[in-house]
């Protein structure tokens, strides 16, 4: 129990630069706060006192506005950054030296019974205002971008963003997890590709257009003995028959 309350103490150093003493931590830190009053709770859940648990944990939400349910399990080293509106359900599982931001919910999907809510590996973030919602597993070192909605397993070294989630590959690359910056956006790139390639059919049809005019003005040339003024070509060999120089 001192290891894990020690690894809690110093992970906030090296996450918060904002962090400048002990006391400051112990003493401003909700998220900190929270996850002692925890601790606490959890452990007389655990022994199967009654009633008593719920009341620290409710205790706690009032005092730091992050709401843990005592049956959660929550590793060593997890750090819950600013923290107001982080809900965590009964049967969530957080495992060590997670990182999880303001506003987000572990939660469940409906009344089922038994384990309903996320089950997180080790060292993974969760950015502001982000939902894992059910019995979902979620792997090691994954990154959870702020405001989605992740509603499927995610795999290990991955990242996951949108609405609902998406999990987008980042396989070989090493990022830290306070770089919320470099957090691709797959619906961007996705319209990114959608928008190219209209301008490439928009272009196909001009030049099938362009083509199109070409030919009409080639035969109204030949008809009237002279060049149409809509002409518009670019190509030599056109351009020779149409002038009839040699040039």
């Amino acid at each position: 129990m001192l290891s894990t309350l020690t690894a809690d103490f110093r992970i906030i150093f090296e996450r918060d630069p904002a962090a400048r003493n002990w006391l400051e931590v112990i003493s401003c830190y909700p998220g900190l706060q929270a996850i002692l009053f925890h601790r606490f709770s959890h452990w007389l859940y655990h022994i199967g006192l009654p009633l008593i648990p719920r009341l620290i944990s409710q205790l706690s939400r009032f005092l730091t506005g992050i709401e843990i349910h005592p049956g959660a399990q929550i590793g060593k080293g997890v750090f819950i950054d600013h923290g107001m509106g982080v809900v965590i359900g009964e049967t969530a599982i957080i495992g060590d030296y997670g990182l999880i931001y303001q506003g987000v919910t572990l939660g469940g999907t409906g009344k089922e019974s038994g384990k309903r809510h996320p089950t997180l590996g080790e060292n993974v973030v969760v950015g502001a205002g982000a939902k894992v919602l059910g019995n979902l597993q979620i792997g090691n070192n994954v990154r959870i971008g702020a405001g989605s909605v992740v509603l499927r397993d995610v795999p290990s070294d991955c990242t996951v963003v949108g609405v609902p989630g998406r999990v987008v590959y980042r396989s070989g690359v090493k990022v830290d997890p306070l770089e919320h910056g470099s957090l691709p956006d797959s619906e961007a790139n996705v319209i990114r590709s959608l928008l190219d390639r209209i301008e490439t059919l928009e272009q196909e049809m001009q030049n099938l257009q362009r083509q199109q005019n070409w030919t009409d003005s080639v035969v109204s040339a030949s008809d009237q003995g002279e060049k149409s003024p809509q002409c518009r070509l670019e190509d030599r060999e056109i351009q020779e028959f149409l002038h009839g120089t040699g040039i």
